[in-house]
């Protein structure tokens, strides 16, 4: 999932490629002129030809670059101190470490709260080298419910339970997927992209859903991680291997002419069936093995614990019985709400996305992010913990324990600034959600957010202990999705949730991606 959008660019792009070569102040003024154009998401007006004709020498528009004009440009950059200071410090180092606005960052970088959530953290969790944060993020809220519910200092979910049932789902998924699409050549766009990725950690929120729905949760105590769950690389290189030999299989039997069973499509179909099911035993076999034997939806185990003041409690219960009942947490009562700047307002979905064959489908609400950062202040304020997807590749410095776009100094650095909007990053392919979190905390000034506490699942990393503090120009930039409930969320997007009229976005679309 995440491929780029297919979408056409963004208007303000449609001249560049039509700009000639000039020369000093000329061509630094052009430069100005198409930055501003980029930045006012303004379309570039085709009668105003001024600063788009003429040529430097015998160079064509088309191929600007020859050797006198690398002379040139050397011998101008160069002529610069500051340059050759530049040049002796980034080839030598992290581009991020040069150009870090490390007083500003500090300043910026405090870990002060005023409206923070009770049970927040204990433990810090770690996904290790594996992409499950989404199923991290979701448990991380879970888990605050239960240890306010039972006075616990510390408690965590089993993971790996939900990883390894949502594999199992996601194989049947994307067989099914294949013999839908058995009528298209194996190059068609739609056959390249599902066998592109057969299968992955990733995930979003309704596949939660989806998952503890049927399957439920238990304690971590009741199954452990193991090392492919740590290290989930070379089980996913294993599964995936299987599914595109068992897409070509499934591909030709569904492509063989019905006469050539003895009762036709019926034939067909049980044929197809008992194909599907072998194939999907074989993967129960590789997950069971590497990740170890779950327990099943309604299998019996004990939950022992004993809470702050030392008073001890067992219960028996199931997996389903564990959510359902201990926890008690509706988790089909809260949906998302995006913030996609290329669409309008309404419920969104994505085609070809989901996990479980008849769950419930992938469910976003566009709207403003003033919207989204309204009601995730309001379940703060409501002591609840709040799941949201961003992209954290993005101005992230893990070793503070920051996330700012003010972090790095590129127009100190190079000259030239990073100047796409969010809407224009999502045409471009530039961002998308990579990565689930929960937020736990905000700073309030005239009841307008500064920053934002952030539990993150990588360990105890930097001098906040496996949180981030995120600046709120960073919310406005790479944040794109919470999830709440009616309680909290405006009743216009309640009603746009509950209306399921959805908008569908290609499967190729950047809100397809999984985090």
């Amino acid at each position: 999932m995440g491929n780029n959008t297919s979408k056409p660019a963004d208007p303000s792009y449609t001249y560049c490629s039509r700009a000639t070569a000039s020369n000093g102040k000329e061509d630094d003024e052009l430069v100005l002129k198409l930055q501003n154009m980029l930045l006012n998401e303004n379309p570039v007006d085709a009668s105003d030809e001024e600063g788009f004709s003429g040529s430097a020498g015998s160079e064509s528009s088309s191929d600007p670059i020859s050797v006198d004009t690398l002379n040139e440009w050397n011998e101008e950059l160069l002529s610069d101190p500051k340059n050759k200071l530049a040049l002796n410090c980034f080839t030598g180092n992290d581009i991020r470490k040069i150009i870090s606005k490390t007083a500003k960052m500090n300043k910026s970088n405090q870990d002060l709260f005023n409206v923070t959530v009770k049970y927040e953290g204990k433990p810090i969790t770690n996904q290790k080298s594996s992409g499950r944060c989404w199923l991290f993020a979701s448990t991380n809220v879970f888990k605050e419910f239960i240890k306010a519910k039972f006075n616990l200092e510390e408690f965590e979910f089993s993971q790996n339970y939900l990883f390894f049932y949502d594999k199992l789902e996601k194989c049947n998924w994307f067989l099914n997927r294949i013999l839908e699409s058995s009528d298209e050549d194996i190059d068609s766009r739609l056959v390249q992209f599902l066998l592109q990725m057969p299968e992955n950690d990733g995930g979003q929120w309704d596949m939660v859903v989806n998952l503890v729905s049927r399957y439920g949760l238990v304690p971590k105590t009741a199954y452990n991680d193991s090392a492919s769950s740590l290290n989930s690389s070379p089980l996913n290189y294993l599964v995936s291997e299987k599914l595109r030999e068992y897409a070509l299989i499934l591909r030709k039997l569904k492509r063989d002419e019905s006469e050539k069973f003895e009762d036709g499509e019926e034939g067909l179909a049980a044929s197809i069936a008992a194909a599907k099911k072998s194939m999907l035993q074989q993967i129960y076999n590789i997950l069971a093995l590497t990740l170890g034997v779950p327990p099943k939806p309604d299998e019996k185990f004990v939950w022992e614990y004993k809470d702050k003041d030392g008073n001890y409690g067992r219960i028996n219960t199931t997996p389903v019985g564990f959510y359902t009942d201990v926890l008690g947490f509706k988790a089909d009562e809260y949906f998302s709400l995006i913030n996609d700047p290329r669409n309008v307002e309404g419920l969104y979905t994505v085609d070809k996305l989901g996990n479980i064959e008849g769950g419930k489908p992938i469910e976003y609400v566009n709207t403003s992010i003033s919207n989204l950062k309204q009601a995730a202040i309001a379940m703060l304020q409501d002591n609840h913990p709040v799941f949201f997807g961003s992209d954290v590749g993005k101005f992230e410095d893990t070793s503070i324990g920051l996330l700012d776009t003010k972090s790095w100094d590129y127009k100190l650095g190079f000259g030239t600034d990073m100047n796409l909007s969010k809407k224009q990053r999502l045409l471009t392919g530039s961002s998308q959600m990579t990565h689930a979190m929960v937020l736990t905390g905000v700073h309030l000034v005239d009841g307008k957010p500064i920053r934002w506490r952030v539990e993150n699942s990588w360990g105890e990393y930097g001098p906040h202990k496996g949180y981030f503090v995120m600046s709120d120009r960073w919310f406005n930039e790479y944040v794109f999705q919470i999830v709440t409930s009616a309680k909290y969320a405006d009743k216009k997007l309640v009603d746009f949730w509950k209306s399921k009229d959805y908008k569908v976005l290609p499967y190729y679309d950047p809100m397809g991606a999984l985090a």
